[in-house]
Parts: structure tokens; C-alpha cells; sequence
């Protein structure tokens, strides 16, 4: 079955359908964002008739472009980045519209143009009042974007709705996160604000939902009583390449863990919703969040920094070596963690966070270690490392694996552990998911913020890592760099497991 005809077997909680018909206004269109996941997404749902009609799309970005520019430059980033069908680009790209302008220009310039531009499309299409802005910006243009929307009459309307969906990261620590949220809301209210992490949006971040509460399999074994420890992985295999002006000041922490791991965390720590919408599920996280035990940051956290090494039998360099990095740089590049969550369901269960560049492969997983049997009849030994896993693998080739242990075939009784596989591809037919944005943008154009993070969680995230961020910056990692490229990470993080008597998973 072609992906771009897919569509589902079953109703489930979404119709599925169209929402109202809007228009969608991209700031940073011409940025790597838009580029890679933005407009591919969009060009998803509208081959799969999920985009509304009348819809348009209007980039506004510095670049010096017109519409038709815009739609060749994208025409080829939707080429690079998903199945391509020409026919179906035939029918969206005259939905792509651009509008040049500066992110800081007054109100009654660039803006007023943007206005003109929304006003004119509306009227020649017939679409209604209903404009959805995503900020695909640095995050130092956030303010001002938004103010100037409100100076130039574009953040209201008597006819319609305004939705503001905003990219991380949510400020720097849980002072600038709780400036910029007060900036915000003095223009948009919290329930059209889309705080997006893309990572929500991944169909097996979603089937670690439907996994644990829709079969009674799992739910029941889903806490101290069974489950040895947790292993979540966010491992990356390129450097930081021209982005040093962001990490230097970012780090590992603030890029990766504040969000995706612990949003990851929450996905699988938190209990049965009363409803699958964005109260029951989110009040749900943040539950999770406010259980979560302070770090020892000498005892629970590990960094390292990249050295040079080789990928794909290539040379690499080193982070200090990269390009605009200092040589004497004590930006961590790796972070692994030991989370403890104290409540009645993971009271003494470990979560064992780990994320970092430069390592040995691309992966994403999220893997479940239950503890071995209680008394094991047959003459091996066993131990946390070797029983049954449930591993929730979003990248690559995302899908979900269980671990057990079965007897090989033949007259002895020699057990080994098998692993069965869920792939989407085998299993509905689908060689090629759809891009996580996808359903993101489909939610924020429906009004649905269940897979959004809320401004209480964000407060929180930062509350968890600012000790490790704080440690880290005042204290100077004497060995760094302390792990070579194409590794797993410094050995300090193998003994923070092996301090617990347990392994990190082979991956």
C-alpha cells in the first residue's frame, strides 16, 4: 500500500478529518526547521486529505523570495526529505505563499504586509478568519514576534480564532521560562498557546500509551512490583557542525534533557488518564513531574564531552575542536542520569536517563526492564540484565520489541533470550511514517492540545535540571574530553548503572 494512501482501519479517539479551514503563517520559512519538518509535514496531511479546504500557507522570513521562490525551494526540501509524489506537490504547492520580511520590523511594515498578504488570500479563497502561528525562530525573537502581531492587528479577531504554536526551547532556566510565558500570555491566552515537542508526536511515544492501558497485559505489571528499572536513550551520531553559537550556550542538558527525555519519562511513568485529552493527560504529567526526587548531581549525574574519534570510517573531530568552539570548552556533550520517582507505583524503580553526540549510533528507545522471576527452576543463572525487556524504539526504523527467554530447540534444556518484533511496516503496511509535526500541526489546527506541553510542566523541567546545569557550569570537568567519538559515552556512565548492580542495553 503507498503511504500517501494510507489510511486508518479502525475509528479511534481523532475523526481523522480535516480541520477548519485556516491560514497557517510560518515565521522562519526559510530556516532549517521549516525546511526538514515543517512544510514535508504539511505536504503529509495534505496527501493524506487531512489539511482543510480552504487552507494557505504564508512563509515570512528575511529572505529576499516570492511565492513561486518559495514553493521551488520547498518542492526540493520535500524531495530530500520524504517519498516524493509529483502529482500531489501539483496540488499543494499553490498553497505556499511568502511574504519578505524582518522579525524585528515595525509593526506597520513587514507586519502590515504579512496583514495585507492574510487579508487578500481569505478573501480570493473564501477562507475564514482563522490563522495559525507557528515560530520556527530563535527563541530571542519570540517576544517580539508576538508583540508585533498584537501592534499590527493580527493577534485577534471577531470572526475566527489566533492559535501561537512555539518551538523549544521554552527559555533557559524557569526565570526566563516563566518571563516569557508572562510576555506571551499578555497577547495570546494559555489555551492558544502550543508549546511543541515533536517528540510527542512519534507514533510510538503514542503507543506507549495504547500499549500499557488498552491491554491488559502490561497495566497490570506496570510498576515497582515487576519492573526492575527503566532505560531511556536519546543517542545522537553527528557533532554539533555549525551550531556552536547555540550549544556553547545551550549544553546537553538544556537541548535535550529538560524536554525530550523527560517528556519521554512522564509518557511512560504516569498514571491511567481518566480521558485521553489535554487535562487528563497532562495533569497526569505533571503529577509525574512533581514526584520526581532532586538529583544528587554527584551521585545521580554523569557528563562527558566528544572527542575526536572515527564514524563510518571517517575522522572526526573532537567537540573543542569543532568549529567557533573554544579549545578549553566545558560544555557537556553527554549526559547520563539516575532519576527516582517517589510515589506508591515507582517508589524505588530507577529511571536511567542517557543522551549525547558523537555516539555510536543513531537511536531512540525507551526500554522497560522487569525483574527476573522469583524463583527460577531451571539450573542458569539469571540477573536484571538478562530477563525480559520491552523496548519502545523510536528511531530508527521505530517499532516495538519484547525480550524473553525460550528454550532452544534440541534434547537439552538450554534457554535463550528471543526477541519478538512489532514493525509498522510488516504490521499495517506502512514502509514510512508520517512526520511526527504532522499530527502535531493537525492537533494545534483542531484546537487539541493534548500532546503540548503546559506552561506548569515546563516550570518544573527546569526546577529538575538547574542543579545539574548550575554544578556543571560552576565546576570545570577536569577530564574532559572524556569519551572518543563513535563510543557509547565515558565509562563514568557505565558505572553509575554498575553501581546498582545493572547494565546499560546494548543498542
Amino acid at each position: 500500500m503507498n503511504e500517501m494512501e494510507f489510511a486508518p482501519r479502525c475509528v479511534g479517539l481523532s475523526s481523522g478529518k480535516p480541520t477548519d479551514p485556516c491560514c497557517i503563517v510560518v515565521f522562519g520559512a526559510a530556516g532549517d526547521l521549516s525546511r526538514r519538518e515543517l512544510i514535508p509535514a504539511l505536504y503529509d496531511l495534505a496527501c493524506q486529505s487531512l489539511l482543510p479546504e480552504p487552507f494557505t500557507i504564508v512563509g515570512f522570513s528575511r529572505d529576499n523570495w516570492d511565492d513561486q521562490a518559495f514553493r521551488e525551494r520547498m518542492r526540493r526540501a520535500v524531495s530530500e526529505e520524504r517519498t516524493f509524489d509529483a502529482q500531489h506537490w501539483e496540488r499543494f504547492a499553490p498553497h505556499l505563499h511568502y511574504v519578505t520580511g524582518n522579525f524585528d520590523a515595525p509593526p506597520e511594515g513587514d507586519y502590515a504586509l504579512l496583514r495585507d498578504k492574510l487579508q487578500s488570500l481569505q478573501k480570493r479563497h473564501g477562507i475564514p478568519d482563522n490563522v495559525l502561528f507557528h515560530l520556527a525562530t530563535p527563541p530571542d525573537f519570540f517576544c517580539g514576534i508576538v508583540n508585533r502581531l498584537d501592534a499590527a492587528g493580527l493577534a485577534t479577531s471577531d470572526h475566527g480564532w489566533r492559535r501561537l504554536v512555539i518551538e523549544k526551547p521554552f527559555g533557559t532556566d524557569e526565570r526566563s521560562a516563566r518571563d516569557l510565558d508572562r510576555k506571551i500570555l499578555e497577547v495570546f491566552k494559555e489555551d492558544q498557546t502550543y508549546r511543541i515537542d515533536h517528540f510527542l508526536g512519534k507514533e510510538t511515544v503514542q503507543n506507549l500509551l495504547v500499549v500499557r492501558f488498552a491491554n491488559p497485559s502490561f497495566e497490570p505489571i506496570w510498576n515497582r512490583n515487576y519492573i526492575d528499572h527503566v532505560q531511556i536513550t536519546v543517542a545522537e551520531d553527528i557533532g554539533i557542525g555549525t551550531r556552536a553559537g547555540f550549544y556553547e550556550k545551550t549544553g546537553v542538558v538544556r537541548d535535550m534533557v529538560q524536554n525530550h527525555l523527560l517528556q519521554l519519562l512522564c509518557m511512560t511513568a504516569i498514571e491511567p488518564p481518566v480521558r485521553y485529552d489535554g487535562a487528563g493527560l497532562r495533569d497526569e504529567t505533571a503529577k509525574v513531574m512533581q514526584a520526581i526526587r532532586p538529583l544528587d548531581v554527584r551521585k545521580d549525574a554523569v557528563r562527558g564531552q566528544y572527542g575526536p574519534g572515527h564514524m563510518d570510517g571517517k575522522a572526526v573531530p573532537g567537540y573543542r575542536a569543532e568549529k567557533n568552539v573554544v579549545p578549553e570548552s566545558n560544555t557537556a556533550t553527554y549526559a547520563a542520569l539516575r532519576v527516582m520517582i517517589d510515589n506508591w507505583r515507582w517508589a524505588g524503580v530507577p529511571f536511567y536517563l542517557r543522551t549525547g553526540k558523537r555516539l555510536a549510533r543513531k537511536v531512540t528507545e525507551v526500554a522497560i526492564h522487569f525483574k527476573p522471576t522469583p524463583h527460577l527452576m531451571f539450573p542458569i543463572e539469571q540477573d536484571s540484565s538478562s530477563g525480559n525487556v520491552l523496548a519502545f524504539r523510536l528511531q530508527p526504523e521505530e517499532g516495538i520489541m519484547q525480550t524473553f527467554v525460550a528454550k532452544q530447540p534440541g534434547p537439552g534444556l538450554c534457554l535463550e533470550p528471543v526477541t519478538m518484533n512489532f514493525r509498522y511496516a510488516s504490521a499495517f503496511g506502512i514502509e514510512q511514517l508520517p512526520n511526527a509535526y504532522s499530527w502535531l500541526l493537525h492537533d494545534a489546527m483542531g484546537g487539541d492540545q493534548t500532546l503540548f506541553a503546559r506552561a506548569d510542566w515546563i516550570y518544573r523541567a527546569w526546577q529538575i535540571v538547574e542543579p545539574v546545569i548550575a554544578h556543571w557550569t560552576s565546576e570545570v570537568a577536569p577530564d574532559f574530553p572524556n569519551y572518543t567519538a563513535g563510543s557509547w559515552g565515558p565509562l563514568a556512565a557505565d558505572g553509575l548503572l554498575r553501581a546498582d548492580k545493572r547494565a546499560w542495553k546494548s543498542l
